[in-house]
């Protein structure tokens, strides 16, 4: 069975990211876990940046969430959390509304990866079975769970971007106002002199019915 290394400090592979400083990493003893700074209230205080929190309660009570969902077997993993704490900085949840969310983001994906890999390495058909439910139902709540912090950080409403837009020999452009109606855009096409005597033609005269005009017989 192959082992991942133990991390005395995050060693950066890219460009330093303007965010802010990476967060202090979490040292795990019998008793527990805490965070490993020399300035305990500096480290606590780039930890809750990192996860959003509010406040040192919150940070705490989020941390413990991530610990508990990255443990293997009963135990809390290391390499497990430092991923999840990075991914979390990394979405920037901005209230306690994203901070929850997005730690919600991070365990749905570990889960489903978990899952992947009991998939991969099942030895009978009822365990396949077992594990590609689970990861189906997994793969299907991440992405709606993009979506719902998409449509938070919008006020709920889809974003529409467009660009790029030009006319060519022959095209037609829309003329008149356009109202944006979530992934539908209506035109409203000004009423033209030639659409305005269409729109009001005048009814025509009915014809008088003929007259018999034949003189009378008994004239």
């Amino acid at each position: 069975m192959s082992t991942v290394a133990e991390r005395d400090h995050t060693t950066p592979v890219a460009a330093a990211d303007p965010t802010g400083p990476v967060p202090p990493q979490i040292k795990f003893s019998p008793e527990g876990f805490s965070i490993d700074h020399p300035d305990p209230e500096l480290g606590d205080r780039l930890m809750a940046d990192a996860l959003g929190a509010v406040d040192r309660d919150a940070m705490h009570g989020i941390l413990r969430q991530l610990a508990r969902a990255s443990s293997k077997g009963r135990k809390p993993d290391a390499t497990n959390l430092a991923f999840m704490i990075s991914m979390v900085r990394s979405i920037r949840p901005r209230d306690s509304v994203e901070a929850m969310l997005v730690a919600q983001m991070v365990s749905v994906h570990l889960m489903a990866m978990r899952c992947a890999h009991h998939l991969a390495n099942a030895e009978d058909i009822a365990r396949q079975d077992s594990a590609a439910r689970a990861l189906g139902k997994l793969a299907r709540i991440f992405p709606a769970q993009i979506d719902a912090l998409s449509r938070y950080r919008n006020n709920g409403e889809p974003v529409i971007t467009v660009q790029n837009v030009s006319v060519q020999d022959g095209g037609k452009a829309i003329v008149g106002n356009v109202t944006q109606h979530a992934n539908v855009i209506v035109a409203n096409k000004p009423r033209t002199e030639r659409t305005r005597k269409r729109g009001a033609r005048p009814a025509r005269a009915r014809k008088p019915a003929p007259v018999d005009v034949k003189p009378d017989a008994r004239a």
